[in-house]
């Protein structure tokens, strides 16, 4: 007596259930991630929300600055304390807060507050989308 069990592969459930790169669910979240968001992330120019690339549940924000506001810390040079950074040389987080203006909703971890606002929400669309 023998038993075996198959398993999808989880590319092949990922694309059954429309959550692949390309699928029409995964498309809708990451619609509504950047949508929610906006009202959150911080406004001066609309630089940062105009770089915005999100694909395949990972929002990324094109602006060299946008470490900074998402954290809401000053970043300065490792080696010189300065604001300005060396060519090649990365930033490092400091205790000292932003000051964000605008809307009260704005300001640092702009994608831990929407999503504590409206995980719910996101899930349920999603969920319609894909027919449960």
């Amino acid at each position: 007596m023998s038993n075996s069990v198959s398993f999808q592969s989880l590319d092949e459930l990922k694309k059954k259930h429309g959550l692949g790169g390309d699928g029409r669910v995964q498309r809708y979240i990451d619609q509504e991630v950047v949508r929610l968001m906006a009202p959150f992330t911080p406004l001066d120019t609309g630089a940062l929300q105009k770089g915005i690339n999100a694909k395949n549940g990972e929002v990324v924000y094109s602006a060299p600055y946008a470490k900074m506001l998402y954290y809401g810390k000053v970043m300065v040079s490792p080696s010189t304390g300065s604001p300005w950074a060396r060519r090649g040389e990365e930033k490092v987080l400091t205790q000292r807060s932003l000051q964000f203006n605008g809307a009260p909703m704005r300001g640092a971890y702009w994608f831990l507050r929407m999503k504590a606002q409206f995980a719910e929400e996101i899930l349920k669309g999603a969920g319609k989308i894909h027919g449960n």
